[in-house]
């Protein structure tokens, strides 16, 4: 069965992007850092490819659509297809690698993009949507890459949401470390930051 799954990685002080994020910097500054495992190799290249093969789908927030569709080129990996979570809906666009974008509501995109990545995930991109996903109790993982880089400021992870995360595996170490979580069902809502449960992290208020 398909399974949301939030893939991002986060600098060390809890930021996904660094500041100023804008259409010739879509990271933000310096945010490219929290990336640069993607290129390494040993433990990295493996979390890569796990990463990779289990797509399906994905599901995108409508700000991290409009910053990354030059860039990409169409869909973040190629032909897959990527379901953008808006108010403002439009016809489907055919990405230049072959992905389609189509465009829906928070649970209609879900539910769709379930149905898209048959038994592979759902990938979720863009801080804001996350935070509405784990709200709603519609995410189930947290796949994080841990990156050794202090941003200072930018966007916070979740933007605020709260609900429990529990160890599902063991921390990967490399250039990031990659650490996979699940969503404990029926955790608490509100103000204030998803809580790790893990020795390695102190929980945040």
């Amino acid at each position: 069965m398909s399974k949301v799954v939030l893939d991002v990685s986060m600098s060390l002080d809890g930021f996904t992007a660094g500041p100023n994020v804008r259409a010739e910097e879509s990271m933000g500054d310096g945010g490219e850092q929290l990336h640069e495992w993607m290129g390494g190799a040993g433990p990295d290249a493996d979390v890569r490819r796990e990463v990779d093969s289990a797509v399906g789908a994905t599901v995108i927030g409508r700000r991290t659509f409009d910053l990354g569709l030059r860039p990409w080129g169409g869909t973040p990996w190629p032909g897959v297809p990527s379901f953008v979570v808006t108010r403002r809906t439009r016809d489907d666009l055919l990405g230049d690698n072959g992905g389609t974008f189509v465009f829906d509501g928070l649970e209609a995109a879900v539910r769709r993009a379930k149905e898209a990545a048959g038994d592979k995930d759902v990938l979720v991109l863009g801080a804001d949507v996350a935070g509405r996903l784990l709200a709603a109790g519609l995410l189930d993982e947290v796949y994080l890459h841990l990156a050794p880089v202090l941003l200072g400021q930018g966007t916070a992870l979740f933007g605020g949401g709260r609900g429990d995360l529990i160890p599902a595996g063991e921390p990967v170490a490399g250039a990031a470390t990659h650490l996979r979580y699940r969503v404990r069902s029926g955790a608490t809502r509100g103000a204030g930051r998803a809580r790790l449960i893990d020795p390695m992290w102190v929980s945040t208020p």
